[in-house]
């Protein structure tokens, strides 16, 4: 597996972050990309609204078409294919089918779902929700097919479509997840950014993307999680899902920062 370093910005960085992620129309962004069209937002925004921030300018651009980069993302994902092994493909697949923060169930234990962690359900459905909103934009502006849109040779083993690919959604999610829950449980934050960076591989695994859109998300994720920090429903919804979590998992309450 790819590992990217990285590490969660601290509630101390979150006011960094949201000074780094400064107010600028996302369309405005569009609008300065040839033969790009802005997509409106199909839901309301709970946490983060894209139209106030200038994501777009925080990522880079994928490799261009052609180049030498984009041609080694492409080998890589082929790479991958050629090396998946059917466990991986049968976790991926699972992965591709599941996107909510109880994905981490295997690093805080079955008792960690829907089922007993209400407010908890409530705030990943929160969370996805923005996640979409900011992904699907950014789909569209940077416009770059899937691989396997791309090249017909590779054999994508979860769910097509033809979907752009740049930065991949399904990490988005992970990332976001697994950073508010390294708020909420630190004694298991090594386990959970491993098993992010497992989700986003499995992407790769899938053949639905290239390293470098899970890359972009993890960094993409990063920056919305600082702006996060500073939310103050972001805070009192967190807060509510951490004490349920922790009574759940038998973990002293947190102490406050």
């Amino acid at each position: 597996m790819i590992q990217v370093p990285f590490q969660i910005p601290s509630r101390s960085l979150g006011l960094a972050f949201v000074a780094m992620l400064f107010v600028a129309p996302l369309a405005q962004s569009q609008t300065n990309n040839a033969g790009a069209q802005s997509v409106p937002a199909k839901k309301t925004p709970w946490f983060v609204d894209p139209a106030t921030l200038a994501l777009a300018n925080l990522l880079p651009s994928p490799p261009p078409a052609g180049s030498a980069a984009a041609r080694n993302d492409l080998a890589e994902v082929h790479r991958v294919e050629k090396a998946r092994t059917p466990a991986e493909v049968k976790a991926a697949q699972y992965d591709d089918t599941h996107e909510d923060i109880f994905i981490f169930a295997g690093v805080l234990g079955d008792t960690f779902n829907a089922g007993t962690l209400p407010n908890t359900a409530k705030l990943s459905a929160h969370l996805r929700n923005d996640a979409g909103i900011i992904d699907n934009p950014l789909k569209e502006l940077f416009g770059r097919p899937r691989p396997y849109n791309f090249d017909p040779t590779l054999h994508p083993v979860c769910e097509t479509n033809k979907e752009n690919s740049y930065p991949s959604g399904h990490s988005i999610n992970g990332y976001l997840y697994a950073f508010t829950l390294a708020e909420m449980v630190p004694e298991q934050k090594d386990a959970i950014l491993r098993r992010a960076d497992e989700y986003a591989f499995h992407r790769v695994i899938c053949g639905s993307h290239y390293v470098t859109d899970t890359q972009a998300s993890r960094q993409l994720a990063s920056f919305v999680f600082g702006y996060l920090l500073a939310n103050a429903r972001f805070q009192e919804e967190i807060g509510v899902a951490a004490r349920e979590t922790r009574q759940q998992l038998h973990l002293p309450p947190l102490r406050s920062k």
